[in-house]
């Protein structure tokens, strides 16, 4: 009976974790064949460069208010018409695939979509998988993005064989389009008395950011370990941004050395995320958190100090390696501690901030690169990161452990 009750247990976290997977194959083959269609468009590295900063782009122009709107919605149908609207987007995308200003555009809304969806989802998946499972379901969710990391380029580049970049496109929008139905056949987790069909306004934002304010401000540890892990994710965008131009102009790669380079990395993510599967149960949320991100941050210094390709890859799968057991663990604590009520106005507006300083640090990388040096900013951005991942280290090993303990996502004073 217990078996059978284990297994009714995760019925629905299996089927969504069937469509997640389905989405981020999607994604990554659309990813890819965005970049080789602009790229044979304009023959421009910079035409390319340019989707990379449209997704913090919309983000910014997203989020400070989306919040209010997913705090206020039913979280199951506002995914539903989101991954609807996307897949109607890239079905546009990929009819006007040759008019690149209308690709931006598209490009655009689509990541707008995409902004709200992360929080929508967040919040979802907090309220259906129960504490106790929590942390297996994002080791698994973490080995199907690895996955899908690893075989999205192989399965676009034989749709490249036999097709276009374009066909890939379509293919994408098939995804979203599934995904959809799949979310149609999970359980409305919401009755009606917690819709609030408030008029939107800037004073109904204000009061929104007011809230989170004071939630940040009444919960300090928790938005302080929340705040340290997004400064840690906007200094390894910014770092990545260089990564093909570091290992090209300083390591002096080939281009079939940096392709494997890529691959060992996306080995490091898959098995990382496999040994996460396997023993779930034996780590710790806080050693997961603080020590992932600080093995991530000494896999970089590695890869900035390389000289061969052999010390290249070293640092690549070490970082790669240590980024599932980062990701998953702060995954859950987020997850633990930040209350359904209001997880969609709190992951939005500190995604907000998040995107605002990818901009701006990207961009500070990218001109102190072209100016100084590049090997000296990816060595500064390094150790820079070593110290912000060696102070989330320090809290998550002295703090109470009721921060990972949370029950039902309420998130604990203090």
């Amino acid at each position: 009976m217990r078996n059978i009750s284990k297994i009714s247990s995760w019925k629905y976290p299996v089927i969504l974790l069937f469509g997640i997977g389905i989405s981020n194959l999607g994604m990554w083959v659309y990813f890819i064949a965005l970049n080789v269609l602009v790229f044979n468009m304009t023959s421009s590295a910079l035409a390319v460069t340019a989707l990379y900063l449209i997704r913090p782009l919309a983000t910014v122009f997203t989020n400070l208010w989306s919040g209010s709107v997913i705090d206020r919605t039913n979280k199951k149908y506002l995914m539903v018409l989101l991954d609807i609207i996307q897949g109607a987007l890239i079905l546009c995308l990929a009819y006007f695939s040759s008019l690149l200003w209308i690709i931006y555009i598209l490009v655009f809304f689509i990541n707008m979509a995409s902004s709200i969806y992360g929080p929508t989802s967040t919040n979802y998946i907090t309220r259906l998988i129960p504490v106790n499972q929590r942390q297996k379901f994002n080791s698994w969710r973490s080995l199907l993005g690895s996955g899908a990391f690893f075989l999205g380029p192989a399965i676009t580049g034989v749709l490249f064989l036999v097709g276009t970049p374009v066909l890939a496109i379509y293919i994408n929008a098939v995804a979203f389009f599934f995904s959809a139905i799949i979310t149609m056949f999970m359980p409305n987790l919401e009755n009606e008395k917690e819709e609030n069909t408030e008029k939107l306004s800037f004073h109904l934002f204000k009061t929104d950011w007011n809230v989170v304010f004071q939630f940040s401000k009444n919960h300090l540890y928790v938005m302080t370990i929340y705040f340290l892990f997004s400064a840690f994710i906007v200094m390894q965008t910014a770092i990545d941004s260089l990564e093909v131009a570091f290992s090209k102009e300083v390591i002096l790669l080939s281009d079939s050395e940096y392709g494997f380079l890529v691959s060992i990395a996306g080995a490091g993510i898959l098995i990382g995320a496999l040994i996460n599967v396997l023993f779930t149960k034996k780590l710790s949320i806080p050693f997961m958190i603080g020590g992932g991100s600080v093995v991530v941050a000494l896999g970089y210094i590695i890869f900035s100090f390389s000289t061969s390709f052999s010390v290249a890859s070293i640092g690549v799968f070490l970082l790669a390696f240590a980024s599932a057991f980062a990701n998953t663990g702060f995954q859950t604590f987020y997850q633990n501690n930040i209350p359904v009520e209001v997880m969609g106005r709190i992951g939005s507006l500190y995604g907000f901030v998040e995107a605002f300083l990818i901009i701006v640090v990207t961009s500070v990388f990218g001109i102190t690169a072209q100016f100084v040096s590049i090997k000296f900013t990816v060595v500064s951005g390094a150790f820079i990161t070593l110290l912000l991942t060696g102070f989330l280290l320090f809290l998550n090993l002295t703090s109470k452990q009721k921060y990972y303990r949370a029950i039902s996502g309420n998130a604990k004073n203090g």
